[in-house]
């Protein structure tokens, strides 16, 4: 089956989770992007909700459909995130970033009571490394944080776009950092986040409530208890 079919499935299934009068976080990628596509469809039957962007690219999209936008400032917290990931463990922890807005995913994640994923099969993993994480980090000094970053047992590559430093909807770099395996996720977060010059990383540890999969046989719904 054709993969952008699993995505458009799953991206779709988690559409119907949203409600009237809910606080909407809306996520960034080739998945959710269908997500956000149906919602407008349903804006335009009458659906009413607040979206909350994680990246432009999101808000431009959100705009072009009619669905109204606030700001993570303006709510106190957020009904429902929908979001995808480039890698989801058996435990739900994620890695995300691919897109490069990781740190306003992870933010919204953060300020959310209810947080979905929306995937195709190809992104569940046993263990988490099999997609380089990355890691957004600050310019100043960026070839210091980048030789630091190796010495957490990864290959790091500073990400370019058009042959220069890719930059985020904030102003800083990624760099992708490819491991063997992380088997610990949660201390791997702690330890990145505690080096100066790192802004944030794409390790999402206890956000997942709930991965919708599309898959060759139909949707799959995994659930945490986070």
């Amino acid at each position: 089956m054709d993969v952008e079919l699993l995505k458009k499935m799953a991206g779709e299934y988690a559409a119907m989770k949203i409600k009237d009068g809910m606080v909407v976080g809306l996520g960034t990628g080739t998945t959710v992007k269908y997500t956000i596509l149906k919602i407008g469809q349903l804006v335009k039957e009458g659906l009413d909700i607040i979206g909350i962007p994680t990246s432009k690219a999101t808000e431009n999209l959100a705009r072009s459909l009619g669905i109204k936008i606030g700001s993570l400032s303006e709510y106190e917290y957020i009904d429902i995130t929908v979001d995808g990931a480039d890698e989801v463990d058996k435990k739900l922890n994620l890695i995300k970033g691919g897109g490069g807005a990781l740190l306003r995913e992870k933010m919204i994640a953060y300020y959310s009571k209810y947080e979905v994923i929306v995937v195709d099969e190809r992104k569940l993993s046993e263990v988490l490394g099999s997609f380089p994480l990355p890691v957004e980090i600050v310019p100043f000094g960026y070839g210091r944080t980048l030789h630091t970053l190796s010495g957490f047992g990864c290959v790091p590559h500073l990400r370019l776009k058009d042959g220069r430093p890719f930059v985020t909807d904030n102003g800083n770099y990624i760099v992708d950092c490819k491991f063997d395996s992380i088997d610990n996720p949660s201390s791997l977060n702690i330890e990145l986040n505690s080096v100066p010059g790192v802004v944030e990383n794409g390790l999402f540890v206890g956000l997942s409530n709930e991965v919708i999969v599309g898959t060759k046989n139909g949707i799959k719904v995994i659930r945490s208890d986070v």
